[in-house]
């Protein structure tokens, strides 16, 4: 009976499963089948159990019974279910009555132990998504049209405004795709209303950065007139702001008025913009009492230094004394909001604390700190130079009244700044006395200040070619402040008007070593180069400077010059047309350019541009004599006639245009007008020889009778000429003694100075900007009298 038990080998007398599968004999059914009372209480019982409704063997299968005569049959429970130790199928059922599930032996139906199931090997893989399912293709969509918006405001603060514009479609066209696949699987409300608005809102924003306001307007139409959407009046703020760019101020207010009626008042913030837009928009509409009313309440419940500001100019353009001196006295009471510079200068030497400091120093907050506090300086200086000519009865006494102002201000530094104004306003009037004196009050005050006065000093007297008075102010300016390249490039000025060229340039490469961008003083050195004849270093200069100052008409004349002195005429040349394109009505460059196409030789190109120089300034000798020779080489000697003629005009005294004049009418054939000519002239130059042989060769050609009387006088004049010319001769050789001790006079040697001839370079003053006839623009560069 115990062939169909499998039980353990017990070979291992250490196994802790040991026993499980063990069972009392008492339970042995070897002889059941000969047991008469087991037998018969299985038949009488029987009949009292339920009926049999299925036979399951999911959870029991049959096993043999062993018997005592060792046969093997199936003995199944009165339910159908089998016995525990049977076998169904081939299949051996466990003794679960004896033993724990899963704690079996190895030998056992040849398994190892695994109550983890890790034999069944891994999990299966998880099930892929269903991409072609419509929800995943809506979220793929919506991540999408997500990507495309941020992409649209990246390229708009890159500043590339028509790719922004354009992620900016390409998203609204997907959303709506997208609201369109939405309403075919879900409901309508489920539409992500916060997506559509965020596309719509980018949209008409890129509509706007490029200008295309009409767009734009309808853009922002549709959101505001859909009631799904919320907070929506802040976008009319938007739509005023765009009116207010075309123009159209009335709508512009409207939007602005319908935008602050529905904001909350909880956001101030807010609302105050709107009202300074609102203010903004009725003075460019000339409504200055409008303006007025809005600016007012916002100085009173929240004020700032752009309200403050256009709080001045409205009351300026109404011409109310008082309020304006209110008005500034409001806008000098702006808390500035800005640390101090002494938080900025370290306390101790703790070195952590330094390397804070010097951390902070220039990072963005400090560099915004500089920003807020330079505006409202710009500001308060403009305030106060525009109501000090109007408050009191002259100006001087209005400048006096604001620098008071904002001495009893937290702006005390800009008292000085105003004084400065002060004196600048005094040039402007020609008052060079009183603007001298305001300036010589700061020889006392601090560096700074006293540098910045003394700068404009020496730049006044260089002005009035008191050289060495500008020097001294110069010297003052130094002194003061090492550092102010304006006070330097000033010096150097003073050394190179005496002479002093190498001197000069070593003031200038300082200035330029304390502030790289001084464009004044490396024009000055690239001019000291070329008085030192250094070419290179001098072309060098203006190149330097042309890469900063792209459309300097003197830069550009100072290049093609030097390329000239270089003797390299068509590389002037090609920056001359560049320096055309740039003032093309400038007579002096077009003559020059014709004057180099005629030493190449180009006679056609120079007399084209000398007649374009002949038009803008019809009254330059030299140009007349060119055009003039010009049609006389080319047998055209009708067409000289005018240009000898304005000559003439120009210069009455000088007898060579008279005399060119009758020329061509002779040259031409007109014989009886050139007579005419040649006895006007006689009349108003009557010692002139060459006029009296012209005529006789005229009368005599024409056969008239005055040949003698024009051949007298020529004999009469030679005559003279010869006595005059032996008197002097006489003369010589009797004061030769005198003479030698009078070495170096004038006498007869004086020489004739053309006034259109070269004249001499002077170098840039710090305010001064204008052409000499030589140089086209040998001023310096200089400084501005504006202080540093």
């Amino acid at each position: 009976m115990m062939q169909n038990v499998h039980l353990a080998p017990e070979t291992d007398e250490d196994d802790l499963y040991s026993g499980y599968n063990d069972y009392n004999p008492t339970y042995d059914t070897e002889d059941l089948e000969n047991d008469t009372a087991f037998q018969q209480a299985v038949r009488t019982s029987h009949g009292r159990r339920p009926p049999i409704t299925a036979k399951v063997p999911s959870t029991a299968v049959t096993r043999p019974i062993a018997t005592g005569y060792g046969s093997k049959t199936s003995l199944a429970s009165s339910l159908g279910r089998p016995m525990t130790g049977a076998i169904q199928d081939g299949v051996t059922r466990p003794m679960t009555a004896v033993r724990a599930a899963g704690y079996t032996k190895a030998a056992l139906r040849g398994s190892a132990f695994d109550p983890l199931g890790q034999s069944r090997g891994p999990a299966p893989p998880l099930e892929a998504k269903n991409e072609d399912s419509p929800e995943e293709k809506i979220r793929q969509l919506e991540k999408k049209v997500n990507e495309l918006v941020e992409e649209s405001c990246v390229a708009n603060s890159c500043g590339d405004l028509k790719l922004a514009l354009e992620k900016a479609k390409d998203a609204g066209r997907k959303e709506r795709v997208l609201v369109r696949q939405r309403e075919q699987v879900t409901t309508p409300e489920n539409i992500n209303l916060d997506l559509t608005y965020s596309v719509l809102f980018n949209l008409a924003s890129q509509y706007s950065a490029n200008e295309m306001y009409a767009e734009a307007l309808n853009t922002y139409q549709v959101i505001v007139k859909n009631k799904m959407f919320s907070n929506t009046g802040r976008l009319k703020v938007n739509m005023g702001n765009i009116y207010l760019k075309q123009r159209n101020y009335s709508k512009a207010i409207k939007f602005y008025r319908m935008a602050l009626d529905q904001i909350p008042s909880v956001y101030k913030e807010m609302r105050i913009k709107i009202m300074q837009n609102i203010g903004v928009t009725f003075i460019k509409t000339g409504q200055y009492s409008d303006a007025v009313n809005s600016l007012e309440h916002i100085m009173s419940m929240a004020p700032n230094l752009k309200a403050g500001f256009n709080l001045i100019l409205s009351y300026f353009a109404v011409g109310d004394r008082e309020k304006m001196k209110k008005a500034f006295q409001k806008l000098i009471a702006v808390p500035l909001e800005v640390d101090e510079d002494d938080k900025y200068i370290s306390p101790s030497d703790d070195p952590h604390t330094n390397l804070v400091i010097e951390a902070i120093k220039n990072d963005n907050l400090r560099q915004m700190e500089r920003e807020r506090k330079a505006m409202a300086e710009k500001y308060i200086m403009t305030a106060a130079k525009l109501i000090a000519p109007v408050i009191e009865t002259s100006f001087a006494v209005g400048y006096d009244w604001c620098v008071e102002m904002v001495k009893a201000s937290q702006y005390v530094e800009l008292a000085n700044d105003l004084e400065i104004n002060k004196a600048i306003t005094y040039l402007r009037q020609k008052d060079f006395n009183q603007a001298v004196q305001t300036l010589k009050i700061f020889e006392k005050k601090d560096s700074r200040v006293k540098s910045a006065a003394a700068t404009n000093l020496s730049f006044l007297y260089y002005l009035e070619n008191e050289f060495a008075q500008a020097s001294t102010y110069a010297d003052l300016a130094v002194i003061s402040d090492r550092y102010n390249p304006s006070a330097l490039t000033n010096k150097g000025n003073t050394v190179f008007a005496n002479g002093d060229y190498e001197k000069a340039a070593e003031f200038y490469k300082e200035a330029l070593r304390n502030d790289s961008s001084c464009t004044e003083a490396l024009y000055n050195i690239g001019l000291t180069y070329k008085k030192l004849n250094r070419l290179d270093e001098a072309l060098d200069c203006f190149l330097k400077l042309h890469a900063i100052l792209r459309n300097s008409a003197q830069i550009l004349y100072q290049i093609a010059n030097v390329y000239e002195l270089m003797e390299d005429p068509n590389q002037a040349i090609e920056w001359l047309m560049q320096l055309i394109s740039v003032v093309p009505t400038d007579s002096r460059v077009l003559s020059k350019l014709g004057e180099l196409y005629d030493s190449e030789g180009d006679k056609s190109q120079a007399f084209q541009y000398y007649y374009e120089s002949y038009r803008y300034f019809p009254s330059n000798i030299e140009v007349i004599e060119w055009l003039g020779a010009y049609y006389i080489d080319t047998q055209f000697c009708e067409k000289a006639i005018q240009y000898f003629e304005r000559a003439s005009l120009i210069q009455p005294t000088q007898v060579k245009w008279q005399l060119m004049v009758a020329s061509c009418f002779r040259r031409s054939g007109n014989y009886q007008k050139a007579l005419d000519t040649y006895k006007d002239i006689h009349r108003k130059f009557p010692e002139n020889v060459e006029c009296l042989r012209f005529l006789i060769r005229l009368c005599t050609d024409i056969g008239l009778k005055e040949v003698q009387e024009y051949a007298t006088k020529l004999k009469r004049l030679e005559k003279m000429k010869e006595i005059r010319e032996q008197r002097i001769k006489s003369g010589r050789d009797g004061s030769g003694g005198i003479r030698s001790k009078r070495e170096g006079s004038a006498g007869s040697d004086v020489s004739y100075v053309d006034p259109l001839g070269p004249q001499i370079e002077r170098p840039k003053t710090a305010a001064k900007k204008r052409m000499e006839e030589d140089d086209f623009a040998d001023e310096e560069l200089g400084e501005d009298l504006l202080p540093e």
